[in-house]
């Protein structure tokens, strides 16, 4: 540990490069933060001449206990960097509200993450720490990357980080692949796991965040008291045993929430979160999703239309499950989960205006579910001034619809359209998107399969999919 800290005091004082430490909470992220804490504090205060950034990506979807684990440990961190004068200055960063897990997937209609279809990792964890290094960048032309990636994790991070090391233009600092003008320094790579928790427990954290309840969080999380890692945002976000979002459906079952369930009382409150996550993780959710993908196209596999988008029925269920979660959680939980949000005001509002304005679903029924699923009136008022007529004029073209969904669903987004454009100064472009809404309605899955064949057929080849515009 001596050589670390004078590794790191070294780097330190050798330019006037600004660092950015990635901290997840976990045990890696912890020792690399703490390391350079430490040498800050060996230095005399006319030496710490220059900045040090701790961001930790908040995807809003965290496991919350963990969360709130991270929640409390930047707290700490900003209270103690003040008190001592340290040059160190924390970030929570959350992504774009068109970004977060629940605005993609109930208002967009993203299906839940799969190997093929993994959206969640690009939006929510790597554009918010990149847009913040990128600023960096921006204002001092260059940025040091502090990362407590270690070559003992697996196999896999061992080969990428000797790709990385072969290439240092620095002594142990390494290019980053993906940021411009930015050098990645790893502390602790050649430490194993074992001498982690060792360093961890001979050494108080220096912020006041205890090690060991870190290490009984991790206990709690494992069956076998094996500790999974927590890992940051320039690790795999997925594994088979670790910390991480609760809606996550890239592993076959969260087994971190599982264990801290069973082995402790106390979190017994989240089981109305794991339900709704293994709901989330179908195999076969075709019947939840539209045949069309998000912009109309058919894309054919094995002679069947791949489905796209939940469709609106799938979509306002999901949002009625979630919030019926939370208001449970809220009702019955312990008191220090009784103000728990699962999903923000600021999200709900997004997932509303895509709902009315981008799919056309001018019943606006996010409040009707929303006070359903609480018991609470949904704080916003009317949307628009004309809402009230669109639900009635929607509700005599479903009696006049009757069981032709197609119907229903051509004629509220061509009456939609046609609203939108009428306040408009010009009218330029409503015959194309009347046309689109055409094109995206005009036929059952049925009808779409077998044009989509034709089409296929006709080309005399073999395309995967085929465009109805």
């Amino acid at each position: 540990m001596d050589e670390a800290l004078a590794e790191v005091r070294e780097l330190y004082l050798a330019d006037s490069v600004p660092w950015v430490i990635g901290y997840s909470g976990g045990k890696d992220s912890t020792l690399t933060t703490a390391l350079v804490w430490r040498a800050l504090e060996s230095l005399p205060p006319d030496q710490r001449h220059k900045t040090v950034h701790v961001i930790s990506t908040d995807t809003l979807v965290e496991n919350p206990v963990i969360a709130a684990w991270v929640g409390r440990s930047l707290d700490s961190m900003r209270a103690a960097a003040a008190a001592a004068g340290l040059p160190v200055e924390v970030h929570r960063l959350t992504p774009d509200i068109k970004d977060t897990f629940w605005v993609s997937l109930i208002g967009k209609g993203y299906a839940a993450p799969r190997p093929k279809f993994r959206w969640c990792t690009e939006r929510m964890k790597i554009r918010p720490s990149n847009k913040f290094i990128r600023q960096v960048v921006d204002q001092h032309g260059e940025v040091i990357l502090v990362l407590g990636t270690r070559k003992a994790e697996s196999q896999a991070r061992a080969r990428s980080m000797a790709r990385h090391e072969a290439g240092r233009v620095r002594d142990r600092l390494s290019p980053n692949a993906s940021l411009p003008n930015s050098l990645v320094y790893s502390p602790i790579e050649d430490l194993t796991t074992d001498e982690v928790w060792i360093a961890l427990m001979q050494y108080e954290n220096p912020w006041g965040h205890s090690h060991k309840e870190l290490m009984a969080l991790y206990r709690g999380a494992s069956a076998d008291s094996e500790c999974p890692l927590v890992v940051d945002t320039s690790t795999q976000s997925c594994g088979d045993s670790r910390f991480g979002c609760w809606t996550c459906t890239m592993v076959e079952s969260d087994k971190s929430m599982k264990a801290m369930i069973i082995n402790d009382d106390e979190y017994d409150w989240m089981r109305p979160l794991l339900a709704l996550r293994d709901r989330l993780d179908i195999e076969d959710d075709r019947h939840l999703r539209d045949f069309r993908k998000m912009d109309g196209r058919l894309l054919i596999h094995r002679e069947r239309l791949v489905h796209g988008p939940y469709t609106q029925d799938a979509r306002q269920d999901w949002l009625h499950q979630l919030l019926t979660a939370q208001s449970r959680i809220r009702r019955t939980g312990p008191e220090h989960v009784r103000d728990i949000t699962l999903i923000t005001l600021e999200e709900l509002r997004e997932i509303r205006r895509i709902w009315v304005f981008q799919k056309h679903e001018v019943e606006d029924t996010l409040p009707e579910i929303y006070e359903d699923a609480t018991g609470e009136p949904f704080p916003d008022g009317p949307i628009s001034m004309t809402i009230d007529r669109d639900r009635a004029m929607i509700e005599v073209l479903r009696e006049v619809c009757g069981d032709d969904e197609q119907m229903f669903l051509t004629v509220r987004s061509l009456l939609a359209v046609d609203k939108a454009y009428r306040s408009a100064s010009r009218r330029q472009g409503l015959s194309e998107a009347l046309e689109r809404i055409l094109a995206h309605h005009f036929t059952d899955e049925d009808e779409a399969l077998e044009f989509a064949l034709r089409q296929r057929q006709l080309r005399g080849q073999d395309p995967p999919q085929a465009s109805l515009f």
